[in-house]
């Protein structure tokens, strides 16, 4: 009983929603129009599937230029520091091990003299500094990737003019002093 009570009503509520009575009596077929926009669904894969490829290639993809020397500067500059400072850690460790090994005659001899402990704590400081430029390195280039697939995303996004929000100067009229103000409008 339950349910072919809910299927005469599934009906029910269909069919209403398909016909409805014109004045005449007749039925009439009522069609939802929807608007279309110009939208590809993968756009935004497409834009992070190139940013995974190559660093600012997703950001070319939407047609945002000014921001590939942002994401290569970025990427670029933290790349710089891991290399710099591996090899520096590599500079220093060669010449710990060297001298454990019973060899003086690495760079940091004579006027350049380093002690073995120094010589540790400048490879654990390089070491941290390297390991941290990585993971900078790697934040960025995630960074990167969603970057692109946001910006793909709200490239698609359909912004109305009837809504805006603005900055406006407001003279007081009794104290004769301007003031800053934020407006927002709403247009019918």
């Amino acid at each position: 009983m339950k349910r072919e009570l809910y299927i005469v009503l599934l009906v029910f509520l269909v069919g209403n929603l398909v016909f409805s009575q014109n004045r005449g009596g007749n039925l009439l077929v009522v069609q939802d129009t929807v608007p279309t926009f110009n939208t590809d669904p993968l756009r935004p894969s497409k834009a992070a599937f190139c940013s995974a490829v190559l660093p600012g290639l997703g950001q070319v993809y939407n047609k945002d230029y000014w921001k590939v020397p942002i994401v290569v500067a970025a990427i670029g500059t933290s790349t710089y520091f891991y290399v710099h400072n591996n090899n520096q850690y590599h500079r220093y460790r060669d010449a710990y091990q060297r001298r454990l090994a019973g060899f003086n005659d690495d760079e940091f001899q004579g006027d350049n003299y380093l002690s073995e402990d120094i010589l540790i704590a400048a490879q654990r400081q390089f070491q941290r500094n390297r390991d941290l430029s990585m993971l900078i390195t790697i934040g960025f280039y995630i960074l990167n990737v969603v970057e692109a697939n946001v910006a793909a995303h709200l490239k698609q996004f359909n912004v109305s003019e009837n809504l805006s929000l603005g900055t406006d100067w407001f003279r007081d009229d009794l104290n004769t002093t301007n003031h800053l103000g934020l407006s927002l409008k709403y247009r019918f």
